[in-house]
């Protein structure tokens, strides 16, 4: 290849419009670059050009194609461009040679656009990925776009896509924000809970085992739409695979695994509804002779109970005799300050059965003077209906054409419409202890008896006297943040850990609270006992949730059935159907109340060798601190 001689930038004549426009990064029309041509004259005294000798000959874009013979003509026929832009190709072509020369790669071919941009692109990656110059730098792909945008610091910096998703989830402040939300920030609305207005009521259902209460409890959740069609019938497929067909809709309260492979209801269930007028809570008690403890703690907790009887013939009998759960779960319930009692006979689709009046009406005439004579008024108190907790007739809807004989009320609007009951709103604030666990934090459970709670307020556990914080409250698992008096709710407390909390124990105001004993005099009631009573035996004493073993250390008086008076000497024993006047001791301290003050906090049931021996309430606290 020859040496030629070529001008410096410096001595190429152009017109100032065309200067103008170039420096101003324009392009130049084609009328300006011949005019340009032109004029143009060559410095003589410019120094020799160098080329590259292993680079290929310099075509000018605007040439046919490169001639390999004459390089002058080439010269000549190259548009005419600006100083700046004349010094950017020498600077790029030296470049690209120097980058040639070291690395050894194929040469590459400079090419010159009107607008004096150069590419060098082999012939393989031309089409593929084409070359740019950015900042006086040759690049290849975007990727290196990106690098050299950010290291100049002009502009805004370009961006993949993982980069761009990263800055759209990111405020200005670097916080993460779902791309869900909007960018700028939005202050949470928060909303007080509160529960329903309408009135609470706990109805707890009683009765010999497997006369169908769990199965009742069930089937009302669901027709009040507590339970899902859904749920229901993915208990009856898991209780079909087990040949248990028609427990699935006890499975709705008993959820222990145990209660469900037995089909026995071991500790009280828990559920609740809603009516047009109230807010009902269900406690279904336990019907098994062995977990009457059980029992009593649900019981205790009740406003309203519900005596479930089976009427298949045999079942009946068997729960109303002596020794049946059907007679100490009526008489439980009546020493617990149950008021009012409706009887449920179930199973009346029983084949049996078959909805027959003269079967309704022998267990009615057979309830009956059991039930006066535990304290029930037939007048008032007490309300037979036939039903089918299985089918759901005589629940809510009425029962219709299978018992045309019956025309009264269905049970759910039946309680709907009792008159409303009396609570201690404004008393003290008193919960006794139910239930306990921990859940990130300790949770108790009760029924309130007295007064109202709000959260954060600070209260004490009695007898131990721990001060605690109120934390959350549930009302039947809504959260609400005020409770009142006849409420059945948990209260997550900080301030003592869940060991150190027994059932039995009262969560109270600590200005006014709960008192506490070891020695109290009260007034018993014997009722099924074969022996005598004497000063010195021991009882186990079930009062609220609290089980504790007491001592009898002293006959006071007997009371006169008929008249009420008071034997002006102390007895030496006491026996079955008689009324006395007693001093108890026990080893712990006990929380309890007299009954003028607070009847449902001094009334108590003394069992002994797992029967129920006599029930009592407390008149009067001897050691009360």
């Amino acid at each position: 290849m020859s040496k030629t001689q070529q001008a410096p930038p410096e001595s190429w004549d152009m017109d100032t419009n065309n200067a103008n426009q170039t420096s101003q990064g324009g392009t130049p029309d084609l009328s300006s670059v011949n005019s340009a041509l032109t004029g143009l004259s060559l410095n003589v005294n410019a120094q020799m050009f160098v080329p590259n000798v292993n680079a290929r000959s310099f075509v000018p874009s605007m040439a046919p194609g490169p001639s390999p013979t004459s390089h002058n003509s080439a010269v000549c026929e190259a548009p005419a461009v600006s100083a700046t832009t004349a010094t950017s190709i020498q600077n790029d072509i030296s470049q690209t040679n120097n980058c040639n020369a070291t690395t050894g790669d194929a040469a590459q071919a400079m090419h010159v656009d009107n607008s004096g941009r150069v590419s060098s692109a082999s012939s393989e990656k031309s089409e593929k990925s084409p070359k740019r110059t950015i900042a006086g730098k040759t690049v290849e792909s975007w990727e290196d776009a990106a690098d050299n945008s950010s290291s100049t610091g002009r502009g805004t910096p370009a961006t993949t896509p993982e980069d761009e998703d990263t800055s759209l989830d990111t405020d200005g402040t670097g916080q993460h924000v779902p791309s869900s939300k909007p960018r700028t920030k939005t202050k949470p609305k928060v909303e007080e809970a509160t529960t329903t207005e309408k009135e609470h009521v706990n109805v707890v259902f009683i009765g010999h085992v497997d006369a169908g209460k769990s199965t009742i409890s069930g089937q009302m959740m669901f027709l009040t739409g507590m339970v899902d069609k859904r749920t229901l019938e993915k208990y009856e497929r898991e209780a079909k695979d087990l040949n248990r067909e028609t427990w699935y809709l006890s499975w709705c309260m008993d959820t222990n695994q145990e209660e469900r492979d037995k089909g026995k209801t071991v500790e009280v269930g828990r559920g609740f509804f809603e009516t047009e007028k109230k807010h009902f809570t269900i406690l279904d008690a336990p019907g098994h002779k062995s977990f009457v403890p059980n029992m009593i703690g649900g019981a205790s907790q009740a406003d309203l109970a519900v005596l479930v009887v089976s009427a298949r013939k045999g079942e009946f009998e068997t729960g109303f005799e002596r020794g049946g759960q059907t007679r100490e779960h009526a008489m439980l319930v009546k020493t617990a300050g149950v008021k009012h009692l409706v009887v449920l006979v179930n199973k009346m689709d029983d084949p049996t059965v078959k909805w027959d009046i003269e079967r309704y009406n022998y267990i009615k005439e057979g309830l009956t003077p059991y039930l006066k004579k535990v304290g029930f008024n037939p007048a008032k108190d007490l309300k037979f209906m036939p039903c089918s907790g299985y089918t759901g007739a005589g629940l809510l809807e009425s029962v219709g054409e299978v018992a045309p004989w019956y025309t009264g009320q269905s049970f759910i609007p039946y309680i709907d419409d009792l008159p409303e009951l009396i609570r201690n709103v404004n008393g003290p604030f008193m919960m006794p202890i139910v239930d306990k666990f921990s859940d990130m934090g300790t949770i108790l459970i009760g029924k309130v008896e007295s007064g109202e709670c709000c959260k954060g307020q600070s209260l004490s556990i009695y007898p131990n006297r721990t001060e605690v914080k109120v934390d959350q409250l549930w009302s039947d698992d809504i959260e609400v943040t005020k409770v009142v008096s006849g409420e059945n709710i948990k209260v997550k407390v900080k301030g003592i850990e869940e060991a150190d909390v027994t059932q039995g124990f009262v969560l109270c105001d600590p200005n006014n609270p709960i008192k506490s004993c070891k020695t109290f005099d009260a007034q018993v009631v014997v009722l099924d006992y074969q022996s005598i009573i004497c000063a010195g035996k021991t009882f186990v004493l079930h009062l609220q949730a609290i089980i504790e073993e007491v001592t009898l250390k002293a006959l006071i008086c007997l009371v006169d059935k008929k008249t009420g008076d008071k034997s002006k000497t102390r007895p030496r024993f006491i026996k079955q159907d008689q009324i006395a006047i007693v001093r108890f001791q026990s080893d712990d301290v006990i929380c309890m109340e007299t009954f003028k003050d607070h009847p449902q906090l001094g009334r108590f049931t003394l069992r002994d060798e797992g029967k129920t021996i006599a029930i009592g309430k407390v008149l009067k606290l001897i050691d009360s601190n």
